[in-house]
């Protein structure tokens, strides 16, 4: 049995389909163990969504206006960014939901240890759920990891595990293949290596170039991430080992 603040994990092979419940001030984390998996689902109500970016923030247009839609059962808690010009920060800011700069240090991929503990911090203070990586350009270590295990996704535009990495798509086209996508995917310590949420496929066309082919994936990421973050308000998804597991409506 391994405990890991703020909340507990905890892997027992031997305690199949049991319920442990642990709290975490205000919020409680309910854990249901499969084989050698511990699934948590969240108990706030409405569910709490914190977002990272550092760029346009498309990718969080398209889940904001979902959440405004009603398409997914939640509330957009907070937005953060590691750059101060950030289009995703406007975005936020003319939708009324709180957006916050954090300065990441003097690092180009990563946060420093304050910058992390300020991010870690201001996501513990809008007690969030889930944490929505919308094109966040730091890769996310030890600490911020732990804190919030089991509850980071990321999108990235390919069909994982082909062509991890940046420029996903160019690696694609390069390569040959005739079909390329985007995937969105629980966050670990490795690159792009987490379990599989969902993906969707794009066609690779014969005149493609790399913008045209990143253009059409970038479309079909904007369908993809509301639906899977809603499928996890909803608490329609289990992971067992790798596999992630979608309910059956």
């Amino acid at each position: 049995m391994q405990s890991i603040a703020p909340f507990l994990f905890i892997k027992v092979p031997s305690l199949q389909n049991k319920i442990i419940a642990a709290k975490n001030g205000a919020a409680r984390f309910n854990f249901f163990l499969r084989g050698h998996s511990a699934i948590q689902t969240v108990v706030n109500n409405p569910f709490r969504i914190g977002v990272l970016g550092s760029g346009k923030g498309s990718n969080f247009v398209a889940i904001a206006d979902a959440v405004a839609a009603g398409k997914i059962p939640a509330e957009i808690a907070v937005v953060l960014s590691d750059v101060e010009s950030a289009g995703i920060l406007a975005h936020a800011r003319e939708r009324t939901i709180p957006a916050q700069f954090i300065p990441p240090g003097n690092f180009r991929t990563k946060l420093d240890e304050a910058a992390e503990r300020a991010f870690v911090a201001a996501l513990q203070n809008a007690n969030v759920d889930l944490i929505v990586l919308a094109g966040f350009m730091r890769v996310l270590k030890g600490d911020f990891l732990r804190a919030f295990e089991g509850r980071i996704v990321n999108i990235h535009p390919s069909l994982l595990p082909c062509f991890p990495g940046l420029q996903s798509w160019k690696q694609a086209l390069d390569y040959g293949v005739k079909t390329a996508g985007c995937t969105v995917h629980f966050v670990d310590a490795g690159v792009d290596s987490g379990a599989i949420i969902g993906q969707q496929p794009v066609p690779v066309l014969d005149n493609d170039t790399p913008e045209s082919l990143h253009q059409r994936i970038h479309a079909a990421e904007h369908e993809l991430y509301p639906r899977c973050v809603a499928a996890l308000a909803r608490k329609e998804i289990s992971v067992i080992g790798r596999r992630v597991i979608w309910k059956k409506l």
